[in-house]
């Protein structure tokens, strides 16, 4: 056997094994794409990326519910008493100190101000209140309108009392109700997202 053979056998060999490596590589990227790409939102979840609400109708001390994302969403407007009562708590004694408002840097303190919605002027009265309803503990819906030890809302689920402010004051729930994106529009609608 000629070194000439030798080296074109080695060569055939080589091109085999980046062929079948190559080709290992794409049946495992095959493989893995729908896996990744079934973790991606569905289409009607972007749909429902940017939700306008109406809050024409709301009136001082009512809420409404809006689904954004496919969770549930608490659109309240305070009573002034409401109002007083979560302006009047020491942000140190609670549990999550922390905002939780996706609108604010992460750190700042859970004041009412920074959990508050400011109005379509651009003024904080603290009339309005949006944020997630989902009990940040395992998920559960708390009941509102008054509901819980603190005025607030009530997890009947485990127990968790939140303010009138979605703070958690009671119970299992690790933190406060997360505030999401939330803007007004116009002076009778409120965009999530």
């Amino acid at each position: 056997m000629s070194h000439a053979d030798d080296h074109s056998s080695a060569t055939r060999r080589d091109f085999l094994y980046y062929a079948t490596a190559g080709a290992g590589v794409v049946v495992a990227g095959a493989a893995v794409w729908p896996l990744v790409n079934q973790m991606n939102p569905s289409a009607d979840v972007l749909a429902l990326a940017s939700v306008p609400v109406d809050v024409s109708g709301l009136e001082p001390g009512t809420q409404i519910t809006a689904m954004w994302l496919g969770k549930p969403v608490f659109l309240r407007r305070r009573t002034e008493e409401e109002i007083a009562a979560a302006q009047d708590v020491d942000v140190s004694s609670l549990p999550d100190p922390l905002a939780n408002n996706e609108n604010l840097d992460a750190n700042i303190a859970a004041d009412d101000g920074n959990r508050s919605l400011a109005n379509f002027e651009g003024e904080n009265s603290g009339e309005w209140l949006v944020m997630m309803g989902v009990c940040t503990h395992l998920g559960c819906v708390p009941l509102g309108d008054g509901a819980g030890d603190f005025g607030g809302w009530f997890c009947p689920c485990h127990g968790s009392h939140y303010d009138t402010s979605g703070r958690i004051r009671r119970g299992p729930a690790p933190r406060n109700l997360p505030v999401p994106p939330a803007q007004f529009t116009d002076p009778t609608t409120i965009l999530l997202g």
